[in-house]
Protein backbone atom coordinates (compact mmCIF):
# COMPACT_ATOMS: atom_id res chain seq x y z
CA UNK A 1 0.00 0.00 0.00
CA UNK A 2 2.90 2.46 0.49
CA UNK A 3 4.39 1.67 -2.59
CA UNK A 4 1.05 2.09 -4.08
CA UNK A 5 0.86 5.84 -2.22
CA UNK A 6 4.88 6.56 -3.53
CA UNK A 7 4.08 5.34 -7.00
CA UNK A 8 0.98 7.72 -7.31
CA UNK A 9 2.96 10.51 -6.08
CA UNK A 10 5.68 10.08 -8.64
CA UNK A 11 3.51 9.78 -11.72
CA UNK A 12 1.22 12.81 -10.22
CA UNK A 13 4.66 14.75 -10.33
CA UNK A 14 6.26 12.71 -13.39
CA UNK A 15 2.76 13.79 -15.16
CA UNK A 16 2.73 17.30 -13.87
CA UNK A 17 5.48 17.89 -16.33
CA UNK A 18 4.40 16.22 -19.65
CA UNK A 19 0.86 17.95 -18.40
CA UNK A 20 2.41 21.64 -18.01
CA UNK A 21 3.93 21.57 -21.67
CA UNK A 22 0.85 21.27 -22.74
CA UNK A 23 -0.72 23.85 -20.73
CA UNK A 24 1.40 26.43 -21.73
CA UNK A 25 1.60 25.62 -25.64
CA UNK A 26 -0.28 28.71 -26.69
CA UNK A 27 2.05 30.21 -24.96
CA UNK A 28 5.44 29.21 -25.97
CA UNK A 29 3.68 29.35 -29.93
CA UNK A 30 3.21 33.02 -28.95
CA UNK A 31 6.99 33.66 -27.24
CA UNK A 32 8.93 31.72 -29.87
CA UNK A 33 6.86 31.94 -33.30
CA UNK A 34 6.11 28.82 -33.79
CA UNK A 35 3.38 26.84 -35.42
CA UNK A 36 0.87 24.03 -34.10
CA UNK A 37 3.19 21.13 -36.07
CA UNK A 38 6.20 22.16 -34.65
CA UNK A 39 4.65 22.42 -30.94
CA UNK A 40 2.79 19.30 -31.90
CA UNK A 41 5.92 17.71 -32.78
CA UNK A 42 7.46 18.76 -29.45
CA UNK A 43 4.75 17.44 -27.54
CA UNK A 44 5.35 13.82 -28.72
CA UNK A 45 8.85 13.54 -29.16
CA UNK A 46 9.77 12.65 -25.54
CA UNK A 47 7.86 9.14 -26.90
CA UNK A 48 10.90 8.68 -29.22
CA UNK A 49 13.40 8.51 -26.50
CA UNK A 50 10.64 6.36 -24.48
CA UNK A 51 9.44 3.71 -27.29
CA UNK A 52 13.80 2.94 -28.46
CA UNK A 53 13.95 1.42 -24.70
CA UNK A 54 10.29 0.62 -23.22
CA UNK A 55 10.10 -2.77 -25.10
CA UNK A 56 14.01 -4.40 -24.04
CA UNK A 57 13.39 -2.59 -20.47
CA UNK A 58 10.27 -4.78 -19.77
CA UNK A 59 11.29 -7.80 -21.15
CA UNK A 60 13.74 -7.62 -17.68
CA UNK A 61 11.44 -6.31 -15.77
CA UNK A 62 10.88 -8.89 -13.56
CA UNK A 63 14.66 -9.72 -13.70
CA UNK A 64 16.56 -6.30 -11.96
CA UNK A 65 15.54 -4.20 -8.84
CA UNK A 66 12.52 -2.24 -10.08
CA UNK A 67 12.09 0.71 -7.91
CA UNK A 68 15.87 1.42 -8.42
CA UNK A 69 15.38 1.42 -12.02
CA UNK A 70 12.22 3.79 -11.41
CA UNK A 71 14.11 5.72 -9.32
CA UNK A 72 17.02 6.52 -11.42
CA UNK A 73 14.09 6.99 -14.20
CA UNK A 74 12.70 10.08 -12.05
CA UNK A 75 15.73 11.79 -11.71
CA UNK A 76 16.32 11.94 -15.22
CA UNK A 77 12.65 13.03 -15.55
CA UNK A 78 13.69 15.99 -13.21
CA UNK A 79 16.57 17.13 -15.03
CA UNK A 80 14.79 16.89 -18.38
CA UNK A 81 12.11 19.65 -16.25
CA UNK A 82 14.82 21.88 -15.76
CA UNK A 83 16.40 21.47 -19.08
CA UNK A 84 12.85 22.61 -20.50
CA UNK A 85 12.98 25.92 -18.83
CA UNK A 86 16.76 27.32 -20.08
CA UNK A 87 15.81 28.90 -23.28
CA UNK A 88 14.21 31.91 -20.94
CA UNK A 89 17.19 32.37 -18.97
CA UNK A 90 19.38 32.52 -22.25
CA UNK A 91 16.96 34.72 -24.53
CA UNK A 92 16.32 38.30 -24.26
CA UNK A 93 13.49 40.29 -23.09
CA UNK A 94 9.91 39.55 -25.01
CA UNK A 95 9.59 41.78 -27.12
CA UNK A 96 6.27 43.15 -29.20
CA UNK A 97 4.65 45.87 -30.30
CA UNK A 98 3.64 48.72 -28.45
CA UNK A 99 1.41 52.49 -29.06
CA UNK A 100 3.28 53.50 -26.19
CA UNK A 101 7.13 54.19 -26.38
CA UNK A 102 9.09 53.09 -23.44
CA UNK A 103 12.71 52.70 -22.10
CA UNK A 104 13.45 49.72 -24.34
CA UNK A 105 11.89 51.14 -27.62
CA UNK A 106 10.90 54.68 -28.80
CA UNK A 107 9.10 52.89 -31.56
CA UNK A 108 4.98 52.84 -31.93
CA UNK A 109 2.51 51.42 -34.27
CA UNK A 110 0.08 54.33 -34.19
CA UNK A 111 -0.72 56.44 -37.20
CA UNK A 112 2.23 58.74 -38.35
CA UNK A 113 1.00 60.69 -41.43
CA UNK A 114 4.79 62.27 -41.90
CA UNK A 115 5.47 58.23 -42.37
CA UNK A 116 8.36 58.57 -39.31
CA UNK A 117 7.75 56.21 -36.44
CA UNK A 118 5.61 53.23 -37.15
CA UNK A 119 8.09 51.76 -39.35
CA UNK A 120 10.45 51.61 -36.57
CA UNK A 121 8.39 48.65 -34.86
CA UNK A 122 9.72 45.74 -33.39
CA UNK A 123 7.71 43.12 -35.82
CA UNK A 124 9.31 44.86 -39.16
CA UNK A 125 13.23 44.56 -37.52
CA UNK A 126 15.29 42.61 -39.72
CA UNK A 127 15.98 38.82 -39.88
CA UNK A 128 19.74 38.36 -38.82
CA UNK A 129 21.21 34.76 -39.34
CA UNK A 130 21.81 34.97 -36.01
CA UNK A 131 17.83 35.71 -34.93
CA UNK A 132 17.24 32.62 -37.09
CA UNK A 133 20.23 30.27 -35.33
CA UNK A 134 19.24 31.20 -31.86
CA UNK A 135 15.29 29.80 -32.69
CA UNK A 136 16.90 26.41 -33.54
CA UNK A 137 19.18 26.52 -30.29
CA UNK A 138 16.08 26.78 -28.52
CA UNK A 139 13.79 24.36 -29.91
CA UNK A 140 17.18 21.70 -29.90
CA UNK A 141 17.48 22.80 -26.54
CA UNK A 142 13.75 21.81 -25.80
CA UNK A 143 13.57 18.50 -28.12
CA UNK A 144 16.51 17.22 -26.32
CA UNK A 145 14.48 17.71 -23.00
CA UNK A 146 11.38 16.00 -24.44
CA UNK A 147 14.03 12.68 -25.56
CA UNK A 148 15.54 12.39 -21.83
CA UNK A 149 11.87 13.13 -19.95
CA UNK A 150 10.73 10.04 -22.83
CA UNK A 151 13.72 7.91 -21.75
CA UNK A 152 13.65 8.83 -17.98
CA UNK A 153 9.86 7.53 -18.12
CA UNK A 154 10.58 4.11 -19.63
CA UNK A 155 10.76 2.05 -16.22
CA UNK A 156 8.39 4.21 -14.12
CA UNK A 157 4.32 2.34 -15.54
CA UNK A 158 5.51 -0.39 -16.20
CA UNK A 159 7.87 -1.52 -13.51
CA UNK A 160 5.46 0.47 -10.84
CA UNK A 161 2.07 -1.82 -12.14
CA UNK A 162 4.00 -5.10 -12.94
CA UNK A 163 5.33 -4.26 -9.35
CA UNK A 164 1.90 -3.59 -7.81
CA UNK A 165 0.45 -6.71 -9.65
CA UNK A 166 2.94 -9.00 -8.16
CA UNK A 167 2.24 -8.63 -4.87
CA UNK A 168 -1.40 -7.77 -4.49
CA UNK A 169 -4.17 -9.89 -3.99
CA UNK A 170 -5.97 -10.84 -7.68
CA UNK A 171 -8.96 -9.18 -5.56
CA UNK A 172 -7.21 -6.05 -4.14
CA UNK A 173 -5.20 -5.71 -7.60
CA UNK A 174 -8.33 -3.45 -9.77
CA UNK A 175 -8.88 -1.13 -7.37
CA UNK A 176 -5.02 -0.32 -6.42
CA UNK A 177 -4.61 0.10 -10.44
CA UNK A 178 -7.92 2.22 -9.84
CA UNK A 179 -6.83 4.32 -7.40
CA UNK A 180 -2.92 4.59 -8.93
CA UNK A 181 -4.50 5.66 -12.52
CA UNK A 182 -7.06 7.96 -10.77
CA UNK A 183 -3.74 9.50 -9.27
CA UNK A 184 -1.75 9.68 -12.56
CA UNK A 185 -4.66 11.93 -13.64
CA UNK A 186 -4.49 13.97 -11.36
CA UNK A 187 -0.68 14.95 -12.30
CA UNK A 188 -2.10 16.43 -15.51
CA UNK A 189 -5.02 18.24 -13.80
CA UNK A 190 -2.59 19.82 -11.10
CA UNK A 191 -0.65 20.85 -14.34
CA UNK A 192 -3.35 22.45 -15.72
CA UNK A 193 -3.81 24.57 -12.76
CA UNK A 194 -0.12 25.33 -12.21
CA UNK A 195 -0.16 26.39 -16.08
CA UNK A 196 -3.12 28.72 -14.70
CA UNK A 197 -1.68 29.90 -11.83
CA UNK A 198 1.98 30.68 -13.93
CA UNK A 199 0.65 32.26 -16.87
CA UNK A 200 -1.03 35.12 -14.66
CA UNK A 201 2.40 36.30 -14.30
CA UNK A 202 4.88 38.20 -16.99
CA UNK A 203 7.02 36.13 -18.71
CA UNK A 204 10.01 38.30 -17.81
CA UNK A 205 8.86 38.79 -14.02
CA UNK A 206 12.51 38.50 -13.53
CA UNK A 207 13.98 40.94 -15.64
CA UNK A 208 11.74 43.97 -15.29
CA UNK A 209 10.00 45.93 -12.81
CA UNK A 210 6.12 45.62 -12.05
CA UNK A 211 5.79 49.52 -13.97
CA UNK A 212 7.61 48.37 -16.95
CA UNK A 213 4.91 45.88 -18.11
CA UNK A 214 2.18 47.51 -20.51
CA UNK A 215 -0.05 44.46 -21.07
CA UNK A 216 -2.61 43.13 -19.12
CA UNK A 217 -3.12 39.19 -19.22
CA UNK A 218 -6.00 39.42 -21.69
CA UNK A 219 -4.03 40.80 -24.46
CA UNK A 220 -3.39 38.58 -27.33
CA UNK A 221 -0.19 39.60 -26.93
CA UNK A 222 0.37 38.53 -23.08
CA UNK A 223 2.84 36.09 -22.80
CA UNK A 224 2.77 34.40 -19.05
CA UNK A 225 5.86 33.07 -17.47
CA UNK A 226 5.55 29.52 -19.11
CA UNK A 227 9.12 28.46 -17.61
CA UNK A 228 8.76 29.15 -13.83
CA UNK A 229 5.97 25.79 -13.71
CA UNK A 230 9.19 23.73 -14.75
CA UNK A 231 11.27 24.97 -11.78
CA UNK A 232 8.21 23.74 -9.61
CA UNK A 233 7.55 20.17 -10.94
CA UNK A 234 10.62 19.39 -11.74
CA UNK A 235 11.52 19.82 -7.58
CA UNK A 236 8.98 17.58 -7.08
CA UNK A 237 9.68 15.17 -9.23
CA UNK A 238 13.51 14.79 -7.34
CA UNK A 239 11.77 14.75 -4.34
CA UNK A 240 9.02 12.02 -5.23
CA UNK A 241 11.85 9.75 -6.70
CA UNK A 242 14.22 9.29 -3.12
CA UNK A 243 11.82 6.71 -1.75
CA UNK A 244 12.27 4.31 -4.41
CA UNK A 245 16.18 3.92 -3.58
CA UNK A 246 15.13 2.41 -0.36
CA UNK A 247 12.23 -0.46 -1.65
CA UNK A 248 13.98 -4.01 -1.73
CA UNK A 249 13.69 -6.04 -4.64
CA UNK A 250 11.35 -8.63 -3.49
CA UNK A 251 11.14 -10.79 -6.08
CA UNK A 252 9.06 -13.79 -6.81
CA UNK A 253 10.19 -17.23 -6.84
CA UNK A 254 11.05 -17.73 -10.56
CA UNK A 255 11.78 -21.51 -12.15
CA UNK A 256 15.12 -20.60 -14.05
CA UNK A 257 16.86 -17.74 -15.84
CA UNK A 258 14.99 -16.14 -19.12
CA UNK A 259 17.73 -15.08 -21.19
CA UNK A 260 17.75 -12.94 -23.94
CA UNK A 261 17.65 -15.69 -26.56
CA UNK A 262 14.10 -16.10 -25.77
CA UNK A 263 13.28 -12.62 -26.04
CA UNK A 264 11.86 -12.94 -29.63
CA UNK A 265 9.68 -16.08 -28.44
CA UNK A 266 7.89 -14.02 -25.97
CA UNK A 267 7.12 -11.58 -28.75
CA UNK A 268 5.52 -13.17 -30.85
CA UNK A 269 3.70 -14.96 -28.30
CA UNK A 270 2.39 -11.68 -26.76
CA UNK A 271 2.09 -10.09 -30.49
CA UNK A 272 -0.67 -13.09 -31.61
CA UNK A 273 -2.37 -13.37 -28.25
CA UNK A 274 -5.90 -11.94 -30.01
CA UNK A 275 -7.48 -10.46 -26.38
CA UNK A 276 -4.08 -8.79 -26.02
CA UNK A 277 -3.48 -7.27 -29.34
CA UNK A 278 -7.69 -6.21 -30.07
CA UNK A 279 -7.77 -4.40 -26.49
CA UNK A 280 -4.40 -2.45 -27.14
CA UNK A 281 -5.22 -0.89 -30.74
CA UNK A 282 -8.90 -0.44 -29.15
CA UNK A 283 -6.86 1.60 -26.66
CA UNK A 284 -4.70 3.28 -29.49
CA UNK A 285 -7.65 4.63 -30.64
CA UNK A 286 -8.47 6.48 -27.99
CA UNK A 287 -5.27 7.70 -27.03
CA UNK A 288 -4.38 9.05 -30.60
CA UNK A 289 -7.76 11.29 -29.41
CA UNK A 290 -7.04 12.48 -25.84
CA UNK A 291 -2.82 12.93 -27.09
CA UNK A 292 -4.33 15.19 -29.42
CA UNK A 293 -6.74 16.68 -27.03
CA UNK A 294 -4.57 17.21 -24.56
CA UNK A 295 -2.01 19.04 -26.47
CA UNK A 296 -4.61 21.07 -27.77
CA UNK A 297 -7.76 21.76 -25.81
CA UNK A 298 -6.44 25.08 -23.85
CA UNK A 299 -5.25 26.72 -27.36
CA UNK A 300 -8.87 25.22 -28.89
CA UNK A 301 -11.12 26.86 -25.71
CA UNK A 302 -8.78 30.66 -26.08
CA UNK A 303 -9.74 30.30 -30.18
CA UNK A 304 -13.46 29.55 -29.66
CA UNK A 305 -14.52 30.95 -26.59
CA UNK A 306 -12.67 34.16 -26.58
CA UNK A 307 -10.73 33.11 -23.15
CA UNK A 308 -7.35 33.75 -21.44
CA UNK A 309 -5.00 30.97 -21.55
CA UNK A 310 -4.81 30.84 -17.60
CA UNK A 311 -8.48 30.52 -17.34
CA UNK A 312 -8.18 27.66 -20.85
CA UNK A 313 -6.17 25.88 -18.06
CA UNK A 314 -8.09 26.61 -15.52
CA UNK A 315 -11.54 24.54 -16.84
CA UNK A 316 -9.47 21.95 -18.31
CA UNK A 317 -7.31 21.42 -14.53
CA UNK A 318 -10.90 21.80 -12.34
CA UNK A 319 -13.43 20.06 -14.64
CA UNK A 320 -12.31 18.07 -17.49
CA UNK A 321 -9.63 15.96 -15.71
CA UNK A 322 -11.20 15.30 -12.86
CA UNK A 323 -13.69 14.31 -14.73
CA UNK A 324 -11.87 11.36 -16.02
CA UNK A 325 -10.11 10.55 -12.95
CA UNK A 326 -13.65 10.04 -11.96
CA UNK A 327 -14.39 7.49 -15.10
CA UNK A 328 -11.38 5.71 -13.62
CA UNK A 329 -12.25 5.19 -10.31
CA UNK A 330 -16.00 4.63 -10.87
CA UNK A 331 -14.49 1.87 -13.35
CA UNK A 332 -12.43 -0.02 -11.26
CA UNK A 333 -14.95 0.01 -8.51
CA UNK A 334 -17.42 -1.39 -11.04
CA UNK A 335 -15.06 -4.26 -11.60
CA UNK A 336 -14.44 -5.05 -8.16
CA UNK A 337 -17.85 -4.33 -7.00
CA UNK A 338 -19.74 -7.35 -9.63
CA UNK A 339 -16.00 -8.94 -10.07
CA UNK A 340 -16.14 -9.11 -13.20
CA UNK A 341 -15.46 -11.74 -15.94
CA UNK A 342 -12.70 -10.62 -18.58
CA UNK A 343 -16.15 -10.79 -21.07
CA UNK A 344 -18.01 -8.69 -19.30
CA UNK A 345 -14.94 -6.18 -18.58
CA UNK A 346 -15.03 -5.94 -22.60
CA UNK A 347 -19.02 -5.15 -21.87
CA UNK A 348 -18.01 -2.30 -19.85
CA UNK A 349 -15.31 -0.79 -22.27
CA UNK A 350 -17.74 -1.08 -24.81
CA UNK A 351 -20.85 0.26 -23.03
CA UNK A 352 -18.90 3.55 -21.71
CA UNK A 353 -16.72 4.19 -25.34
CA UNK A 354 -20.44 4.38 -27.62
CA UNK A 355 -22.04 6.47 -24.38
CA UNK A 356 -18.93 8.98 -24.86
CA UNK A 357 -19.18 9.21 -28.84
CA UNK A 358 -22.78 10.38 -28.78
CA UNK A 359 -22.58 12.78 -25.58
CA UNK A 360 -19.61 14.15 -27.59
CA UNK A 361 -21.27 14.34 -31.22
CA UNK A 362 -22.53 17.96 -30.18
CA UNK A 363 -19.67 19.42 -29.37
CA UNK A 364 -19.06 19.48 -33.16
CA UNK A 365 -21.42 22.44 -33.45
CA UNK A 366 -20.35 24.18 -29.82
CA UNK A 367 -18.58 26.94 -31.27
CA UNK A 368 -18.49 30.12 -33.01
CA UNK A 369 -17.14 31.69 -36.32
CA UNK A 370 -14.30 33.82 -36.12
CA UNK A 371 -14.37 37.67 -35.21
CA UNK A 372 -14.82 40.40 -37.83
CA UNK A 373 -11.45 41.22 -38.52
CA UNK A 374 -10.95 43.91 -41.40
CA UNK A 375 -9.11 42.76 -44.14
CA UNK A 376 -8.32 39.16 -42.82
CA UNK A 377 -12.26 37.85 -42.21
CA UNK A 378 -14.15 41.14 -43.15
CA UNK A 379 -13.93 43.76 -46.04
CA UNK A 380 -16.76 45.90 -45.39
CA UNK A 381 -18.76 48.26 -47.64
CA UNK A 382 -16.45 49.59 -50.82
CA UNK A 383 -16.74 52.88 -48.55
CA UNK A 384 -14.80 51.73 -45.32
CA UNK A 385 -12.32 49.14 -47.73
CA UNK A 386 -10.91 52.48 -49.40
CA UNK A 387 -10.46 53.90 -45.92
CA UNK A 388 -8.66 51.04 -45.13
CA UNK A 389 -6.17 50.92 -47.59
CA UNK A 390 -5.69 54.99 -47.64
CA UNK A 391 -4.94 54.24 -43.86
CA UNK A 392 -2.36 51.22 -44.34
CA UNK A 393 -0.57 53.47 -47.64
CA UNK A 394 -1.22 56.95 -45.60
CA UNK A 395 -0.25 56.01 -42.11
CA UNK A 396 3.18 53.74 -43.31
CA UNK A 397 1.62 50.54 -41.38
CA UNK A 398 4.09 47.67 -41.06
CA UNK A 399 3.33 44.81 -42.65
CA UNK A 400 3.64 42.42 -39.52
CA UNK A 401 2.16 44.70 -37.35
CA UNK A 402 0.22 42.39 -34.23
CA UNK A 403 -1.48 44.46 -31.75
CA UNK A 404 -5.28 44.40 -31.82
CA UNK A 405 -8.08 46.59 -31.39
CA UNK A 406 -11.72 46.68 -31.09
CA UNK A 407 -13.14 49.35 -33.01
CA UNK A 408 -16.41 51.52 -31.95
CA UNK A 409 -18.01 50.14 -35.13
CA UNK A 410 -17.49 46.36 -33.62
CA UNK A 411 -14.79 45.11 -35.85
CA UNK A 412 -11.45 44.05 -35.03
CA UNK A 413 -8.27 45.60 -36.35
CA UNK A 414 -4.69 43.87 -36.66
CA UNK A 415 -3.00 47.00 -35.37
CA UNK A 416 -3.97 50.79 -33.97
CA UNK A 417 -2.24 51.95 -37.15
CA UNK A 418 -4.80 50.01 -39.39
CA UNK A 419 -7.39 51.31 -38.39
CA UNK A 420 -5.77 54.99 -38.55
CA UNK A 421 -5.79 56.03 -35.14
CA UNK A 422 -3.46 59.01 -34.67
CA UNK A 423 -4.12 59.55 -30.74
CA UNK A 424 -3.62 56.88 -27.74
CA UNK A 425 -5.00 57.78 -24.41
CA UNK A 426 -2.95 56.39 -21.48
CA UNK A 427 -3.93 55.23 -17.75
CA UNK A 428 -0.79 57.47 -16.23
CA UNK A 429 -1.15 55.40 -12.69
CA UNK A 430 -0.97 52.02 -14.78
CA UNK A 431 0.95 52.69 -17.56
CA UNK A 432 -1.42 50.64 -19.86
CA UNK A 433 -4.01 52.25 -22.44
CA UNK A 434 -7.42 53.22 -22.22
CA UNK A 435 -8.40 53.95 -25.77
CA UNK A 436 -7.55 55.39 -29.27
CA UNK A 437 -8.71 58.32 -31.08
CA UNK A 438 -9.09 59.96 -34.14
CA UNK A 439 -9.42 56.51 -36.00
CA UNK A 440 -9.97 57.99 -39.88
CA UNK A 441 -10.20 53.84 -40.38
CA UNK A 442 -13.33 53.28 -38.29
CA UNK A 443 -16.47 55.38 -39.68
CA UNK A 444 -19.68 55.42 -37.27
CA UNK A 445 -22.10 57.16 -38.89
CA UNK A 446 -19.83 58.98 -41.13
CA UNK A 447 -17.68 60.24 -38.20
CA UNK A 448 -14.26 59.50 -37.06
CA UNK A 449 -14.72 56.06 -34.76
CA UNK A 450 -12.30 55.33 -31.52
CA UNK A 451 -11.17 51.88 -30.57
CA UNK A 452 -10.07 49.96 -27.06
CA UNK A 453 -7.25 48.10 -26.80
CA UNK A 454 -7.75 44.10 -27.06
CA UNK A 455 -9.55 41.57 -29.03
CA UNK A 456 -13.75 42.33 -29.83
CA UNK A 457 -13.57 38.43 -28.75
CA UNK A 458 -15.92 36.04 -30.84
CA UNK A 459 -19.41 36.71 -28.67
CA UNK A 460 -20.13 33.24 -28.08
CA UNK A 461 -19.12 33.00 -23.97
CA UNK A 462 -23.20 31.29 -23.95
CA UNK A 463 -21.97 28.50 -25.29
CA UNK A 464 -19.16 28.14 -23.02
CA UNK A 465 -21.44 26.17 -19.73
CA UNK A 466 -22.56 23.14 -22.34
CA UNK A 467 -19.34 22.93 -24.05
CA UNK A 468 -17.46 22.23 -21.10
CA UNK A 469 -19.90 20.29 -19.44
CA UNK A 470 -21.05 17.68 -22.44
CA UNK A 471 -16.67 17.28 -22.94
CA UNK A 472 -16.43 16.26 -19.01
CA UNK A 473 -19.37 14.09 -18.83
CA UNK A 474 -18.01 12.18 -22.22
CA UNK A 475 -14.93 12.04 -20.82
CA UNK A 476 -16.24 10.51 -17.32
CA UNK A 477 -17.74 7.61 -19.28
CA UNK A 478 -15.01 7.24 -22.08
CA UNK A 479 -12.44 6.90 -18.92
CA UNK A 480 -14.78 3.98 -16.97
CA UNK A 481 -12.97 1.84 -19.84
CA UNK A 482 -9.40 2.47 -18.48
CA UNK A 483 -9.36 -0.27 -15.80
CA UNK A 484 -11.30 -2.88 -17.20
CA UNK A 485 -9.07 -2.60 -20.25
CA UNK A 486 -5.74 -2.77 -18.38
CA UNK A 487 -7.42 -5.87 -16.51
CA UNK A 488 -8.26 -7.25 -19.79
CA UNK A 489 -4.58 -7.63 -20.71
CA UNK A 490 -2.93 -8.32 -17.48
CA UNK A 491 -5.44 -11.12 -16.49
CA UNK A 492 -5.02 -12.49 -20.16
CA UNK A 493 -1.28 -13.13 -20.87
CA UNK A 494 1.28 -15.17 -19.28
CA UNK A 495 1.89 -14.53 -15.36
CA UNK A 496 5.65 -13.90 -16.18
CA UNK A 497 4.85 -12.15 -19.25
CA UNK A 498 3.00 -9.37 -17.68
CA UNK A 499 5.76 -6.85 -17.32
CA UNK A 500 6.61 -7.52 -20.73
CA UNK A 501 2.57 -6.95 -22.09
CA UNK A 502 2.66 -4.01 -20.09
CA UNK A 503 5.87 -2.43 -21.96
CA UNK A 504 4.34 -4.26 -25.43
CA UNK A 505 1.48 -2.15 -24.77
CA UNK A 506 3.15 1.48 -24.09
CA UNK A 507 5.31 0.81 -26.66
CA UNK A 508 2.30 0.42 -29.25
CA UNK A 509 0.30 3.21 -28.03
CA UNK A 510 3.21 5.49 -27.93
CA UNK A 511 4.32 4.22 -31.44
CA UNK A 512 0.41 4.77 -33.16
CA UNK A 513 -1.29 6.94 -30.63
CA UNK A 514 0.98 9.40 -28.53
CA UNK A 515 3.85 10.09 -31.12
CA UNK A 516 2.00 10.56 -34.10
CA UNK A 517 -1.64 12.29 -32.68
CA UNK A 518 -0.29 15.55 -31.72
CA UNK A 519 1.36 16.13 -34.71
CA UNK A 520 -1.46 15.52 -36.76
CA UNK A 521 -3.89 17.73 -34.57
CA UNK A 522 -1.13 20.60 -34.79
CA UNK A 523 -0.97 20.17 -38.34
CA UNK A 524 -4.87 19.73 -39.20
CA UNK A 525 -5.19 23.43 -36.49
CA UNK A 526 -2.48 24.88 -38.80
CA UNK A 527 -4.80 23.94 -42.16
CA UNK A 528 -7.51 26.18 -40.91
CA UNK A 529 -5.13 29.65 -40.10
CA UNK A 530 -6.17 32.76 -41.67
CA UNK A 531 -3.39 35.09 -41.28
CA UNK A 532 0.61 33.65 -39.61
CA UNK A 533 3.04 36.34 -37.99
CA UNK A 534 5.91 36.21 -40.51
CA UNK A 535 9.47 35.86 -38.98
CA UNK A 536 12.45 35.82 -41.35
CA UNK A 537 9.90 35.62 -44.43
CA UNK A 538 8.64 32.44 -43.11
CA UNK A 539 5.29 31.50 -40.87
CA UNK A 540 5.67 31.58 -37.02
CA UNK A 541 2.78 31.58 -35.11
CA UNK A 542 -1.04 31.98 -36.16
CA UNK A 543 -2.83 35.16 -35.61
CA UNK A 544 -6.32 34.01 -36.74
CA UNK A 545 -7.86 31.13 -37.55
CA UNK A 546 -10.83 30.03 -39.20
CA UNK A 547 -12.88 28.58 -36.12
CA UNK A 548 -15.43 26.80 -37.41
CA UNK A 549 -12.98 25.02 -39.58
CA UNK A 550 -10.21 25.21 -36.33
CA UNK A 551 -13.60 23.10 -34.53
CA UNK A 552 -14.91 20.73 -37.04
CA UNK A 553 -11.67 19.37 -38.30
Amino acid sequence: QFFVFCHGLLQLSQLLISGYLKSTISTIETRYGLSSQTTGLLTSFNEVGNTLLIVLLSYFGSRVHRPRFIGCGAILVSLAGFLMSLPHFITGRYEYDQSIASIFSNSTDLCQLDGLGASGNVSDESCTHRTAKENHELLLIMFVAQVLRGIGGVPIQPFGISYIDDFASERNSPLYLGILFSLTVIGPGVAFMLGSAMLRFYVDIDKVTGEEIQLTNEDPRWVGAWWLGYLIAASLVAVSAVPYFFFPREMPKEVGWVKARHFPVVLLRNLRHPVFLLVVLAQVNLSAMVAGLATFMGKFLERQFSLTASLANMIIGAVNIPGAMVGIVVGGAIMKRFQMSLRQCGALCILGMFLCVVLAFPLFFLGCPTQKVAGVTYSGSSESEYHALDCKLLCNCPEKAYNPICGSDSIEYISPCYAGCEVVNIDAVKNTVLNYTYCSCILENGLVGSAKPGTCGTGCSHLLLPFVVLSCLAGILASTSHTPSFMLILRSVQPEDKSFAVGMQFMLLRVLAWMPSPVLFGSAIDTTCILWEKKCDKNAACRYYDNDLFRHR
